[in-house]
């Protein structure tokens, strides 16, 4: 298994960045979240799940090992693939969804694209024992953990993460908020391509 992968950042997209690892380009698929605090030519390590399929190997990366652990367990529930898994992780921390599983907070799921109310469900009752207890907080009443970055914060850090200027960004932000205020869970990932798109008209 590659454990994680180190190197400059050669260069970054909406959902993947491409690592140079002794010569060689690495592209790893990531979070928003993760990618916004990547910057090309800097130096980055992420931790990394590599995920086998017949046609394809896909390496996912995460900020560091609690977050790829979390996603490797995930995957343990019938129903979650990887791209689910990373974007149960792009709504919420690794503490986040312990903190969910543990409560069983059924909102806090339901806020993931691509999890319904059965869905969530399940989850908790698949998850319960899996997941362990938070690592950096304790597990706090039904109702008062804490919600996840809106859209437009992961949006907007997403952005700078890939080079533009806050002033970019927010206008960004704001030319896309009527196609994520007409849906009724906001997809990260779109909205970025999204923006990114009225961002190369601009220029």
């Amino acid at each position: 298994m590659i454990a994680f992968v180190s190197g400059p950042v050669a260069a970054l997209a909406p959902d993947a960045a491409v690592i140079e690892v002794g010569g060689i380009g690495m592209a790893v698929q990531c979070a928003p979240n993760t990618l916004a605090a990547l910057r090309v030519g800097e130096q980055a390590k992420l931790a990394t799940s590599l995920v086998v399929r017949e046609d394809s190997l896909t390496l996912y990366g995460f900020a560091d090992d609690d977050e790829r652990q979390v996603f490797e367990l995930l995957q343990t529930a019938s129903g979650v693939g990887p791209r689910l898994a990373q974007a149960m992780l792009a709504v919420h921390s690794p503490d986040g969804l312990r903190v969910a599983i543990a409560t069983g907070d059924e909102k806090a799921l339901i806020s993931v694209p691509g999890i319904g109310k059965k869905g969530a469900q399940k989850l908790l009752i698949e998850l319960k024992d899996r997941l362990g207890a938070p690592v950096g907080t304790a597990v706090p009443a039904r109702g008062v953990a804490p919600g996840p970055a809106s859209w437009r914060e992961q949006l907007h850090a997403a952005l700078i993460g890939l080079g533009y200027q806050p002033r970019e960004a927010e206008e960004a932000v704001a030319a896309v908020t009527p196609q994520a205020e007409a849906a009724a869970e906001p997809n990260v990932g779109a909205l970025l391509r999204a923006a990114l798109q009225t961002l190369n008209r601009s220029r």
